[in-house]
């Protein structure tokens, strides 16, 4: 059997660093592979109607997200330099993620 591309991603939390759809905090609840692609189905903790998919990689980037939930002031601690301050849809190419809420 084949081994799997990052198999601890089903149930583990992230932090976005920009608000993300008016959260920040958010939990991986399924798990795609698209050919040599993975992708993460996120879903706000707050707000279980707030979810999206993104390519799994993205979630690697520092400047974007971190893994586990920080405090807004552990995220404001951060060397702002590292931070974009774009909001965070049109920090990723649109073909990796797709967004879908119930608004």
């Amino acid at each position: 059997m084949p081994k799997q591309t990052l198999p601890h991603l089903l149930g583990s939390k992230w932090t976005a660093q920009q608000k993300t759809l008016g959260w920040r905090h958010f939990q991986v609840v399924n798990r795609k592979k698209q050919g040599k692609w993975v992708f993460a189905e996120l879903v706000a903790t707050c707000d279980p109607n707030v979810r999206f998919w993104l390519n799994a990689k993205t979630l690697k980037n520092r400047s974007l997200w971190a893994s586990g939930w920080q405090t807004l002031s552990e995220i404001n601690s951060q060397s702002d330099s590292q931070l974009d301050p774009q909001p965070f849809p049109s920090q990723i190419p649109s073909n990796y993620i797709e967004i879908k809420s119930s608004y």
